[in-house]
């Protein structure tokens, strides 16, 4: 199993859904950088589930930062933290856990390790591991946020009800994403916001579940960021945000949209402005040939709908290798795609700090912006 993630910066994943803790060891920070605790509790909180719209399950999700952070600066060594688990119900899966829950991954989990993974709740992998991302991601946005550069992600279409795209001109984006900020739900329109979540209330009616597509958008990333093929800002933002249980697509710019243009449309025409080199358009989402162009950084993340759903649908028992039926019990979420907003903010500021470390050396990360 591989559960680590980066290459300049690693991270590796540990724990289960209903296992005794979760959490996450980060190694490749320098010394000396400088830790908000306060700042990475509202990245969490971001995450927790809320109202009607998600799971009952609500974990406190403390952080407790056990090595490499001592009195208020990373020392430069790994750097783990731990989440408990406080409010776990494993009896809900005890009884069916040999039946196979569409689109989860208890077949292939079966097929791959023989029926010593754990099972409950989905084990390691539930999407209960994006916890300890979320904190991981806080503390790389800290360091991004030294440098003037700011991510930020909103729901942009729930099982077809559409948000306000994020404009076009850094400012504007700059005081939408300080106002996305402070938001419960993710969205740039209040009205689409109140749409969204009785659509997901629907359907909880209906014992289904909604998924839709997340905008997200950087901005301050200079130029020159990233590597050509393998190690481009696509493909590397696609490799850890692909590791996200749920997410099923991403495009760049306009993504799938070139299918239908042509050359003369789609492409970014350089122009001077106050000074810099820039592109009239932004078709391309701010980087060509895998690398930054100094333009915002815009792309579009696909979640499918929770597959944890509590209608009766067809199955097999693996063990016996019989057709049944299945009616699950537990605690779901009728939507997770507006808790995965700040999982998708997360990754893309590891991505980040990761490709930036490649370029540019650990001492990069704790010094002050120019």
């Amino acid at each position: 199993m591989s559960s680590t993630l980066g290459d300049t910066i690693k991270l590796s994943l540990f724990g289960e859904s209903h296992g005794e803790a979760i959490g996450i060891v980060i190694d490749g920070l320098a010394a000396g950088i400088p830790l908000d605790l306060d700042f990475i509790n509202h990245q969490m909180d971001k995450r927790k589930a809320k109202g009607k719209t998600s799971t009952a399950r609500k974990e406190a999700d403390e952080i407790h930062i056990v090595s490499g952070y001592f009195n208020g600066y990373t020392t430069g060594t790994p750097l783990t933290i731990l989440i408990q688990n406080t409010n776990t119900q494993s009896k809900d899966y005890s009884k069916t856990k040999d039946i196979l829950r569409p689109s989860h991954a208890d077949y292939t989990a079966y097929e791959k390790y023989h029926g010593y993974q754990d099972y409950r709740g989905g084990g390691h992998f539930s999407g209960r591991l994006t916890a300890p991302i979320v904190a991981a991601g806080a503390i790389c946005m800290q360091i991004l946020k030294n440098k003037g550069i700011q991510i930020g992600t909103h729901i942009c279409n729930l099982h077809g009800i559409t948000d306000t795209l994020f404009s076009d001109d850094v400012p504007s984006i700059e005081a939408e994403l300080n106002s996305l900020d402070s938001k419960a739900f993710p969205v740039l329109n209040e009205d689409t916001a109140s749409q969204m979540q009785a659509e997901i209330l629907k359907h909880k009616e209906d014992l289904n579940s909604v998924g839709g597509i997340l905008e997200s958008v950087v901005i301050g990333v200079q130029a020159g960021i990233g590597e050509p093929f393998a190690d481009s800002i696509e493909s590397k933002l696609s490799s850890l945000i692909f590791s996200i249980p749920a997410v099923k697509g991403i495009e760049f710019g306009l993504g799938f949209d070139f299918a239908t243009t042509t050359g003369k449309e789609a492409n970014d025409a350089f122009i001077m402005k106050d000074g810099k080199i820039q592109t009239r358009t932004n078709n391309n989402g701010g980087i060509n040939g895998g690398i930054s162009n100094g333009m915002p950084i815009r792309l579009k993340t696909c979640i499918k709908p929770t597959p944890s759903i509590y209608a009766t649908q067809d199955s097999v028992n693996y063990q016996t290798k019989e057709a049944t039926t299945l009616q699950i019990e537990g605690r779901h979420d009728p939507a997770i795609i507006h808790r995965a907003a700040v999982v998708v903010d997360s990754m893309i500021a590891i991505g980040l700090v990761d490709l930036y470390t490649k370029r540019y050396g650990y001492m990069w990360q704790y010094e002050e912006r120019v």
